[in-house]
């Protein structure tokens, strides 16, 4: 099975999710590169906090909004 399959059976608010996501982590790691914090710790605790943090909160927004949509059919 293929990452594009997978990305295909996933739902709209998981791949929202999942890019804001990624994008939440790069933008850490972007920033630290830049301030040149070079530590393990900071880049690993900079891909998972913020990575999650919007992730999830992306997630929650956009599954509440499917949610709100479906239910006014």
């Amino acid at each position: 099975m293929g990452l594009r399959t997978v990305w295909q059976k996933l739902s709209g608010p998981v791949k929202i999710g999942l890019t804001f996501g990624f994008l939440g982590a790069l933008l850490t790691v972007i920033g630290l590169i830049r301030q040149g914090n070079f530590h393990p710790l900071s880049i690993l605790l900079g891909i998972l906090l913020p990575g999650l943090t919007w992730g999830v909160v992306s997630w929650a927004i956009a599954l509440a909004v499917v949610e709100v949509e479906s239910e006014e059919e």
